[in-house]
């Protein structure tokens, strides 16, 4: 499907800024912000919408290489 490289970066600076007030697990923290970009809010607990997979692999990739820096 291929996304812009704005929005994956948008999307990672969610992601490092959370783990970095939470020292969350990153890939729990990837999921629930492409789950906010594509509902529109985060998840509860038990919350079983499926995401776009493409995209969470996305954010996780660029999210381990801007940690990796």
């Amino acid at each position: 499907m291929g996304y812009s490289s704005e929005l994956i970066n948008t999307l990672t600076d969610k992601v490092l800024e959370s783990i970095e007030q939470n020292s969350q697990d990153i890939e729990k923290v990837c999921w629930v912000v492409v789950h906010d970009y594509k509902h529109g809010f985060k998840p509860s607990e038990y919350d079983i919408r499926e995401i776009d997979e493409e995209l969470y692999l996305c954010v996780l990739s660029s999210s381990k290489l801007r940690i990796a820096r």
